[in-house]
């Protein structure tokens, strides 16, 4: 149904959790919170909408026309919506990716998911950067052992540095959501 890491569409649904808005709302929300992982506006967010439209994840609420300004529709989330984005976030959390802006969106939006839900994606997510850690280190043995020079393998370093880096972050933020130290008020309703 939607595409992979449809960053744009994500954004849109979970917008639509909060209330119902009109495309340039949306557009304004994006601009105002700086949600930098978006790119391609305004045009990118029009064809996110007619995408979740046509897969009837969000439908019109109505129309409306202020002053002289052109009649806009206002968009709501279905059910669907509200259950793709779910789904899609959890995945985003869970799956370490080597595209790290994916991650950026998903944490950026993930209040919209129950706090027991956000929890588990990210402890899914921690023993995944557990495990590619434990290779990249066994690479780096192997590499060593084969006599290959540092200098040749400070791309794999940089890996470890940024996957120790994430998996830290991670441990604090859910000591964080643990301690009850973050409010956490989701907007999905599952």
């Amino acid at each position: 149904m939607a595409r992979r890491h449809d960053l744009v569409g994500l954004t849109v649904l979970a917008m639509l959790t909060v209330r119902a808005a009109h495309p340039y709302e949306l557009h304004r929300f994006i601009i105002d919170t700086h949600k930098d992982f978006i790119t391609g506006l305004p045009r990118s967010l029009y064809h996110a909408v007619e995408r979740l439209a046509k897969d009837e994840l969000i439908v019109p609420a109505g129309t409306g026309r202020e002053g002289r300004r052109p009649e806009r529709t206002v968009y709501e989330i279905t059910d669907e919506g509200r259950e793709e984005l779910a789904t899609r976030l959890r995945r985003l959390l869970e799956t370490p990716d080597p595209n790290r802006l994916t991650f950026v969106a998903a944490v950026s939006l993930m209040g919209c998911l129950p706090l027991a839900d956000a929890q588990r994606a990210l402890r899914t997510r921690g023993a995944a950067i557990e495990g590619v850690l434990a290779g990249l280190d066994a690479h780096m043995r192997a590499l060593d052992a084969g006599g290959l020079p540092r200098v040749l393998m400070l791309e794999i370093e940089y890996e470890q540095a940024l996957y120790t880096a994430e998996l830290g972050w991670i441990t604090g933020l859910l000591d964080r959501l643990d301690k009850g130290e973050l409010d956490w008020a989701p907007t999905i309703e599952m």
